[in-house]
């Protein structure tokens, strides 16, 4: 089960790749995997990597947890595989994408898109059981997730870091590196979107920065 990225993330998280903490996911998710039945595939797991390098990656979007259903969780945060119906998260954020931008809304969830624009897009947990949230929270994901962005803050290029909700704007502590920039808001979850979610024009506000910093705009419109 070891993981090759066949990109400079192999360097980059070399240290913790050959850590006793990494050993210990490894092990536990081979026993996952083969008892469980755990989403999303595990040829998917690092999906956010292989699509988007460390020295490429210019915007990050940090989900919570893959999702749990059949078929869904295709390894990029927030992003199902075509042919899935939309989630509710996903439809706010495009909602908010067609009035931010004026773009129109998607036919299908799928995101790699952004992702092979720069848009590092990965959840703080990578793995899940089926139909059971969360459930792979102490399984050791933490301590990846959180050495990702703390090698991402090292970067000599701007990142433009999208918080939404609690969870994810608990890891801003990571971010100290004065030439990102943090776009923090509600998260896009119909339990909470219409709390300040809607009309915050994260997207507008990422390309802006971007422009600023003499670096490529994202396409933001899913075809």
């Amino acid at each position: 089960m070891k993981v090759i990225f066949n990109n400079d993330w192999q360097e980059v998280l070399s240290e913790f790749l050959n850590s006793e903490s990494y050993s210990e996911i490894r092990k536990k998710l081979i026993e996952e995997y083969r008892t469980q039945i755990i989403y999303p595939p595990m040829d998917k797991i690092y999906s956010a990597f292989y699509n988007t390098s460390y020295e490429n990656t210019k915007v990050v979007i940090i989900g919570q947890d893959p999702y749990h259903g059949e078929n869904q969780a295709n390894g990029l945060s927030f992003s199902v595989e075509k042919g899935i119906r939309i989630p509710p998260s996903l439809l706010n954020i495009y909602k908010e994408l067609m009035t931010d931008l004026n773009c129109t809304m998607p036919k299908h969830g799928d995101l790699t898109k952004w992702s092979k624009q720069g848009v590092l897009l990965f959840n703080a947990g990578l793995t899940v059981r089926a139909g059971e949230p969360a459930s792979h929270s102490k399984l050791g994901w933490g301590e990846f997730t959180d050495f990702v962005i703390k090698k991402l803050n090292e970067k000599e290029t701007p990142v433009v870091f999208i918080l939404w909700g609690n969870f994810a704007k608990s890891k801003a502590s990571f971010i100290t590196n004065p030439i990102h920039k943090i776009i923090s808001g509600v998260h896009p979850s119909p339990l909470s979107a219409s709390r300040g979610f809607f009309g915050s024009k994260p997207f507008s506000q990422c390309n802006d920065f971007l422009k600023e910093n003499n670096l490529a705009e994202i396409d933001w419109q899913i075809d």
